[in-house]
């Protein structure tokens, strides 16, 4: 019965890792939740300020910030890569780092410098073995993440770019399709695209406010929480995405886990079927022979 014991503990063994990735499993539906909760919450606020920053632009054209303006040159390109901090999320993080990698080499090929601020551990382990430099990272922000984590790291970023170091910036993370689909996004963040037109106010009315000291030092404060607020929106939504990655894969796992179950009892009940069939025939022999 030696084999049916072993087998006996591989089973005892699986249940106790399958009831550990249902608790899993459990934990990361939750958490999905607060993080769905958040990043809708996280959502009027940027599409309020986009619409002042259109407003505050389309009225003062004389004023020209970097952030809306292209650079003549584009040589050096920054990166801004959000990923998670933790793993057990099946493929997330890998997928996003391919995607970002691909378009790497595409800079690369094209003969331009790169430049990488981290957010998250993951992102951190990866391209630290790689050669763009790190310039700005940030990780352990947790499942409740505050602006105020990020902005040191993203102004980094956008000093850069104001200052004519970088030429353009990226932001690279996973976008929230449903429970079941998390896209990896790379998308240009600065320059801005030119502002628009909203519902065409501004070729019916002349009129604007009055801002004080300027309409100008007004632009640039808001654009630099815009920016902010957009890097942080990608935050949460990736911890979203994490959350319902971690979720499916604790699932799979779990299912996994019943399935090679189902296979050990068989096993098992065969290696005692077959122990049983031994000892009967030997008793059966024995009780022959005398």
């Amino acid at each position: 019965m030696s084999g049916a014991k072993e087998i006996r503990t591989q089973i005892k063994s699986v249940g106790n890792t399958q009831k550990i990735t249902t608790a899993m499993e459990m934990v990361a539906a939750s958490k999905m939740r607060g993080a769905q909760q958040r990043m809708q919450a996280a959502l009027p606020y940027a599409e309020k300020m986009r619409q002042v920053i259109s407003h505050l632009a389309l009225a003062n054209p004389e004023y020209r910030h970097p952030f809306l303006t292209t650079p003549e040159t584009d040589e050096r390109v920054g990166y801004i890569v959000v990923s998670s901090d933790r793993g057990l999320c099946g493929g997330l993080n890998n997928n996003l780092f391919r995607s970002v990698l691909t378009d790497l080499r595409d800079q690369e090929a094209a003969g331009r410098e790169v430049r990488l601020c981290t957010v998250g551990s993951k992102a951190i382990q990866f391209f630290s073995r790689l050669p763009p430099a790190i310039v700005a990272e940030v990780s352990q922000l947790g499942d409740r993440p505050a602006l105020q984590d990020i902005i040191g790291t993203v102004k980094v970023m956008m000093d850069q770019y104001a200052s004519g170091e970088i030429d353009r910036v990226v932001l690279c993370y996973n976008r929230f399709v449903n429970t079941m689909t998390q896209k990896p996004t790379v998308e240009q963040l600065l320059p801005l695209p030119a502002p628009e037109q909203d519902d065409g106010t501004r070729s019916a009315h002349s009129w604007d406010y009055l801002y004080e000291p300027s309409a100008g030092e007004a632009l640039d404060q808001l654009l630099e929480r815009y920016i902010e607020s957009l890097v942080f929106q990608s935050v949460v939504e990736n911890i979203a995405c994490e959350q319902a990655a971690r979720m499916v894969a604790m699932k799979a796992a779990s299912d996994n886990a019943g399935k090679l179950i189902d296979d050990l009892n068989l096993a098992y009940n065969k290696a005692r079927q077959a122990a049983i069939t031994t000892e009967l025939s030997e008793i059966v022999a024995g009780a022959e022979a005398v």
